[in-house]
């Protein structure tokens, strides 16, 4: 008979858990902000505010001093991608639903574990697969696609294209976390997103904003918590599979939906189903099945299954040793 074992979760598990359930209550927050800045304003000043932070953070320890360039270039690139989905999402947002970008944005789930077999060749175990169908569905569930028809426009197409990058930020801060130092990748990914959200700025046509405490504190807010997420991210997948940390992002949209709730929204059953779906996904990836090794014999010419009692085996320690030999140290 087979055993299910459900092991705590770990300091970083626990870690990527609560960034979850910060970053799910700042959609608020970016609306808010949105209303009095343009897109490509708001996220270069957000990530710079973050990239100070980080500073404050680490400045004292002078980890930043003298970054590798391997860290620089590695870095780069992730704040690039990462920088480059948010202006896609942000950007797609302007003609497309919230509900439709959430459906989009949520098919990261099933890409990552995609990306982590073909880039790092190395495939989910039964519980990630699960997880990540469950969660899947229970994103669905709440983003209702069904609502909003099934034909692709121009909002869709930078939605999806934002998709691909937050997987592939996944997957290349999962390649690359156990080779670099977490604070400084972080700091370098937060600057290049910052310079990228500038630099794009003049090509879309867009001004910097009249100042206001509005954009201002927003910024102030999200630079915190990018700063977090970044930190976190960076030094948790060290650890964590890329895979179980996308199971554990597919909850984001629970808690945007409970601090919808309390600014307003209504949650309806497909929204509860949902958010049961997502929560099932994550218990799934915990799970480890303990499957009985059996060793078939033949006994009065039936075939016979005996399940293999496994003994943990003993290994004497020297002083056993010495013991045996005739001689105590003691």
């Amino acid at each position: 008979m087979n055993k299910l074992s459900l092991p705590l979760p770990s300091r970083q598990e626990i870690a990527l858990g609560i960034i979850t359930i910060l970053w799910g209550g700042t959609y608020y927050i970016i609306q808010l902000a949105l209303k009095t800045s343009g897109p490509m304003f708001f996220i270069g000043v957000r990530f710079l505010i973050a990239a100070l932070f980080v500073v404050c953070f680490v400045g004292r320890k002078r980890v930043l001093q003298g970054i590798p360039r391997s860290e620089i270039w590695r870095g780069g690139m992730i704040g690039l991608v990462l920088a480059f989905g948010y202006i896609c999402q942000t950007e797609g947002l302007l003609t497309i639903t919230s509900s439709r970008s959430a459906f989009l944005t949520a098919l990261y789930v099933p890409l990552v574990p995609l990306l982590q077999w073909i880039i790092l060749r190395k495939a989910p175990n039964t519980s990630g697969i699960i997880g990540i169908f469950l969660a899947f569905v229970g994103l669905v569930l709440l983003a209702e696609p069904w609502k909003t028809g099934l034909t692709m426009s121009s909002g869709d197409g930078l939605t999806l294209l934002g998709t691909f990058s937050y997987a592939f930020e996944i997957i290349c801060v999962g390649l690359f976390a156990l080779e670099t130092d977490s604070r400084r990748m972080a700091f370098v990914q937060l600057v290049a997103g910052a310079l990228l959200s500038f630099v794009l700025m003049p090509v879309v046509g867009e001004h910097i904003p009249a100042f206001s405490w509005g954009w201002m504190s927003c910024a102030l807010v999200m630079g915190v918590v990018s700063a977090a997420t970044q930190l976190v991210l960076n030094w948790a997948q060290k650890t964590v599979s890329p895979t179980k940390a996308t199971i554990i992002y597919a909850s984001e949209p629970i808690w945007g939906g409970l601090v919808g709730f309390f600014t307003g929204d209504v949650l309806t059953i497909t929204t509860l189903v949902g958010a049961g779906f997502i929560v099932a996904g994550v218990l799934a990836s915990e799970v480890k099945p303990r499957w009985p090794r059996f060793r078939r014999t033949l006994r009065g010419g039936a075939v016979r299954d005996t399940a293999i009692v496994q003994k943990k085996r003993y290994r004497p320690s020297m002083s056993d040793l010495t013991i045996r030999n005739g001689s105590d140290p003691r």
